[in-house]
């Protein structure tokens, strides 16, 4: 192979001219002789056993070109990506000419990354939200552990706003009954919304074992067009009415749900989680705006190719959550009434952000000149089968040694941005109050 010319087209296109000798070439005439011979009639020879000469003067000596040059193209390819050392972002576009049994010239026409331009990457400013924790985060954070821990009591009155009852129904229109519209021993949590609007409100009052309708008119919009508008009356008959019965918030309910022997206990310890939880949320946003700034300082022609691959990525990766929970992506899709082509619009902009910042922390580790170690690649390797619970070598078969160099290289050109930082001004005391005081009023 003889990288013959490299030239730059127009948005991050690059044509390559490849030579491959008369040496290559044969080799690969001689595997596509053998491919194809025993599929090849020929007078005077038995299935498979005809010469390689014959059948070219029989069929002409470029019998075989195509086989050959598909076979060797693609390494010869490879050879000149490397030598050249583009990147290439998508599968090249390969037109083959002046082919002989001396050898062939093909070009190879393939996007590759932009040229990136960043600069004032260090010294961003940028400000850190204050994290503070009240008495109602942790007032709320203990009335949602109440409410985890609450129980369904079944109770001998009639139905009230907030119970839970078990009933039968069954619903009619026009004196008919009709698909969908009939249970037993059904479970609805009365103020859920869950039924047509006027439903659940007539529950309220009724008892166990007495039956009663409920009158009711399907919304115009709704989903069986044959309903959609109409009156219905649903037979109903309750079989079982329950309460939430919540726990008394006390010593007790701490030692219950904690390991700690008082209330008191519980709320010091609540308050420090939620600390840390804020703090944590407030240092991603505070790395959010950081890369934010830096992109403000980013220049590329971005190739379509690339954004349309993160969506891939990215869709391939909601679809694989999906799946965590038994729903594949065309159930959510028909679930959604989405085509694939609105779904993936929806991380359209999300997908072109994610290759701004990698294109951009790449450039910025080639500036710094960063580099990573054996010592820090083998270290990554470890903590991530550490991580995944399987051997290292397991992970260094699923994880190209390259690959994590990339992203080990942007992880440190990360680190510089916010090492280099710098905090913004201080608000003088009064302005500081003031802003303060805004803030208690919004909340």
């Amino acid at each position: 192979m003889q990288l013959k010319g490299i030239e730059k087209k127009e948005k991050n296109q690059v044509e390559l001219t490849i030579e491959v000798g008369k040496e290559e070439f044969e080799k690969a005439m001689e595997q596509a002789y053998r491919k194809n011979v025993g599929h090849m009639r020929v007078p005077g020879f038995r299935k498979g056993k005809a010469p390689r000469k014959i059948i070219e003067k029989l069929y002409g000596e470029g019998v075989f070109f195509e086989d050959a040059v598909n076979m060797c193209y693609p390494e010869a390819y490879d050879k000149a990506v490397e030598e050249s050392k583009i990147q290439p972002v998508d599968h090249p576009q390969i037109m083959v000419d002046d082919i002989s049994p001396e050898g062939f010239t093909f070009k190879a026409t393939v996007t590759v990354k932009p040229e990136v331009k960043i600069e004032g990457y260090k010294g961003l400013t940028v400000e850190k939200g204050r994290v503070s924790v009240t008495e109602k985060d942790v007032k709320e954070e203990l009335n949602r552990m109440v409410d985890r821990n609450a129980r369904l009591v079944t109770v001998e009155r009639e139905v009230k706003d907030g119970d839970t009852v078990v009933f039968d129904f069954e619903g009619f229109v026009d004196d008919k009954s009709f698909e969908g519209g009939k249970a037993e021993n059904y479970t609805l949590g009365i103020g859920s919304g869950m039924f047509i609007p006027g439903f659940e409100s007539q529950m309220v009052g009724k008892k166990v074992d007495e039956p009663f309708d409920v009158n009711v008119t399907f919304p115009e919009e709704y989903q069986a067009k044959e309903l959609a508008g109409k009156p219905a009356v649903f037979k109903c008959l309750i079989h079982e009415v329950k309460e939430t019965q919540k726990p008394e918030l006390d010593d007790e309910f701490a030692k219950d749900v904690s390991e700690f022997d008082t209330l008191d206990e519980l709320k010091a310890d609540l308050k420090t989680k939620i600390r840390e939880q804020k703090e944590k949320a407030a240092e991603n946003e505070y790395d959010e705006k950081l890369i934010d700034a830096m992109l403000e300082h980013f220049e590329a022609d971005i190739p379509e190719v690339m954004i349309e691959a993160q969506i891939d990525r990215i869709v391939e990766d909601f679809g694989y959550r999906l799946s965590m929970q038994g729903v594949t992506l065309d159930m959510y899709l028909k679930m959604n009434d989405m085509s694939m082509e609105s779904f993936r619009k929806l991380f359209r902009e999300q997908g072109e952000k994610q290759v701004k910042v990698r294109l951009a922390l790449e450039e910025i580790a080639k500036l710094e000149n960063m580099e990573v170690s054996e010592e820090e690649l083998e270290k990554e390797f470890a903590s991530l089968a550490e991580q995944n619970k399987i051997d290292v070598e397991r992970v260094k078969q699923l994880l190209p040694a390259q690959s994590l160099k990339d992203d080990l290289l942007t992880q440190k050109a990360v680190e510089l941005i916010k090492s280099t930082a710098k905090k913004p001004a201080k608000k003088t005391a009064k302005k500081a109050e003031k802003t303060e005081e805004k803030e208690e009023e919004s909340k």
